[in-house]
């Protein structure tokens, strides 16, 4: 019985993550109009909310077309990964205290494993359609990947060091429930904004969203790496770019925003209520603080313009890299001087 209720746990979140990744489109559409002083999809349903729906049937119904030089197995394969990809990332978020898929003491490094790996399917996406659009595009996510994993992975660290610091729990300073625990008295946005600052930036790189684009371009790409996929492939690859950009929502509220704390969880002595109600309490407040990040993610979009090639190498070498090296080290110093 309890495997049963792990899977119809699993189950359950994958439906919503799913779901959301839907609904996340709906968004990103109905927010770009306010912001551009339009509409939106307001046709299909109540304010439009069905057109979700319309667009997956409308992605089922057409022709899946594969170009002739193609490899067949690759250019099935790649969209099928990017998807897998995404949905394993939500496996160790905690959301709520002691609501988690799966725990383990390598929890963040699983969680920077699996988004490292996301990258292949959009190289190999690229590679398989035999097309200098789509390849380009695959060899610039490549590019951008290893430009910004390492300023991610230098602010995570520093994460782990302040949750080592703060952490009473005395071990698996790894895993991203100590993480959320160990911000109970102050959350690490307050006290490391620099390495929040550069890890939302690194987010936004990492699921290649505007204005780190440089993968799709239009202008230049026509459609980057998936120019040459069409029926449910295309919409593999879109639910994927979506599922990122929540979990990665929810990576920045567990890492850097307390999770699934509250600000006034001592004034209302929350850790004195019955378990369903902190569950409950918990799980609202990590998805308020992951559909904030989630809207600013497309509020970004469609704000800032695309950044030049030479531009994104630029900040990713030339400035994130040094300065988290330097947060690193101010705050490495810091903890030792306190200890």
């Amino acid at each position: 019985m309890e495997y049963l209720g792990q899977l119809g746990f699993i189950a359950l979140v994958l439906f919503i993550i799913l779901t959301a990744a839907a609904y996340a489109t709906y968004a990103e559409r109905r927010i770009s109009a306010i912001i551009q002083y339009r509409k939106g999809p307001n046709r299909v349903g109540p304010f439009g909310l069905l057109q979700p729906l319309a667009d997956a049937i409308k992605l089922m119904l057409k022709e899946d077309i594969v170009p002739a030089q193609a490899d067949k197995f690759l250019h099935f394969f790649a969209p099928a990964l990017s998807v897998t990809m995404a949905i394993l990332g939500i496996g160790m978020l905690p959301f709520a205290k002691d609501l988690i898929i799966f725990d383990a003491n390598i929890g963040i490094l699983y969680v920077l494993g699996v988004a490292s790996i996301a990258v292949y399917s959009i190289t190999l996406g690229g590679w398989a359609s035999n097309s200098k659009y789509s390849l380009l595009g695959g060899l610039r996510s490549s590019a951008q990947m290893i430009s910004y994993e390492l300023p991610m992975g230098l602010s995570v660290v520093s994460v782990v060091l302040l949750a080592n610091h703060f952490s009473t729990q005395g071990e698996g300073f790894l895993r991203l429930p100590v993480i959320v625990e160990a911000q109970r008295d102050v959350w690490f946005f307050l006290i490391n904004p620099i390495g929040a600052l550069i890890f939302i930036t690194c987010a936004f790189a990492e699921t290649n969203r505007a204005p780190f684009d440089l993968i799709e371009a239009e202008q230049e790409l026509v459609g980057g790496y998936h120019t040459e996929y069409a029926s449910m492939k295309f919409g593999a690859f879109f639910v994927a770019e979506y599922s990122n950009v929540i979990i990665s929502s929810g990576i920045i509220s567990t890492l850097f925003f307390g999770g699934y704390l509250s600000p006034f969880d001592q004034w209302l002595q929350v850790e004195q209520w019955t378990p369903l109600a902190q569950t409950l309490w918990g799980i609202g407040w990590f998805s308020l603080k992951t559909l904030f990040f989630v809207f600013v993610f497309i509020w970004v979009r469609w704000t800032l313009p695309r950044f030049k090639y030479n531009q994104l190498m630029n900040l990713g070498w030339k400035s994130l890299l040094p300065l988290s090296l330097a947060n690193l080290l101010v705050i490495a110093f810091i903890l030792q001087l306190l200890q």
